[in-house]
């Protein structure tokens, strides 16, 4: 490996036609360079280079040297492809369980930029709330779980966690619309609710918060999808309570955040299976989505 700084330097000359020519685009003093030349071919047992009045120019010698180091250096990037494939980087398999919330945006946009520089990588996402993708873990069924408020876990490992607020989410002529910023919660119940259903942590956060403060709760429309959800705050004047990774752009869609005074941030959560060792791939993604959340959270 050493060798392919010399080889580097031949090919400058070469490039440049002269020692003070190359030792300048190298950063290096013009007797450095032509040191590293004389022992390399001190090495091979014959110059390379001739020496002509204008400048440098490789012999027939040097031509064989820069040909042999062509294929030398072309081998090495196969090798380092080949290694890359056995430790799992650019061949593996991934398995993320994850909430709704996050396949939206968050999770294809992430497996796709990773498949962008792996594409041989394969990908198993499974749409799971908070106890399922648990569950998933425990099964070796999911190398990692993206979930919203996870239950207590002693077999949870946590790679990242975070936090949300939810938001009030409407058409934007809807008449909450008009404002922007925090929104009292009391002022959302004032209109037709489109909210998760009991399978969906957000729902169990939101009824949590209204228990305490003795309030019924009762949606007009309720549903294990929240992009059944998002679609109806469009067709009629409902809000809808989401996190933000969930939602998408669109101008067709208004959202603000519930004041914190009334619902708390949610817990957003990267986990594994504690004591699990994960393949390259699975770990490579979790670090990728890792500095996708903190960017997010920024």
């Amino acid at each position: 490996m050493k060798h392919l700084r010399t080889v580097t330097y031949v090919a400058e000359i070469a490039r440049a036609g002269s020692i003070r020519r190359a030792a300048e685009r190298l950063n290096l003093t013009p007797s450095a360079l032509t040191r590293q030349i004389q022992d390399l071919e001190y090495e091979l047992g014959t110059p390379i280079f001739e020496r002509l009045p204008q400048g440098m120019r490789l012999n027939a010698a040097g031509e064989l040297f820069a040909r042999h180091i062509r294929d030398q250096v072309a081998d090495l990037d196969r090798v380092r492809s080949q290694i890359a494939d056995l430790s799992g980087v650019r061949r593996g398999h991934v398995a993320l369980a994850c909430s709704q919330a996050f396949v939206t945006q968050v999770v294809p946009e992430e497996v796709e930029a990773y498949r962008a520089r792996f594409p041989q990588v394969g990908f198993t996402v499974q749409v799971r709330d908070h106890a399922q993708a648990v569950t998933a873990l425990a099964a070796f069924e999911a190398d990692l779980a993206l979930i919203l408020q996870p239950p207590p876990s002693a077999e949870l490992h946590l790679l990242y966690s975070g936090h949300q607020t939810l938001c009030a989410l409407m058409r934007s002529g809807h008449p909450l619309a008009v404002e922007a910023g925090p929104v009292r919660l009391r002022d959302c119940l004032a209109h037709a609710l489109a909210l998760p259903d009991h399978s969906l942590a957000i729902r169990h956060h939101i009824e949590q918060a209204l228990a305490r403060r003795g309030v019924e709760l009762r949606p007009a429309v309720e549903s294990g999808s929240l992009e059944l959800l998002r679609n109806l705050t469009l067709r009629e004047d409902v809000v809808s309570l989401q996190i933000p990774s969930g939602i998408p752009e669109d101008p067709r869609l208004h959202s603000r955040p519930i004041d914190t005074r009334d619902l708390t941030p949610m817990t957003l959560v990267l986990a594994q299976l504690r004591g699990r060792s994960l393949s390259v791939a699975a770990a490579k993604f979790a670090d990728q989505l890792v500095v996708r959340l903190n960017r997010d959270s920024a």
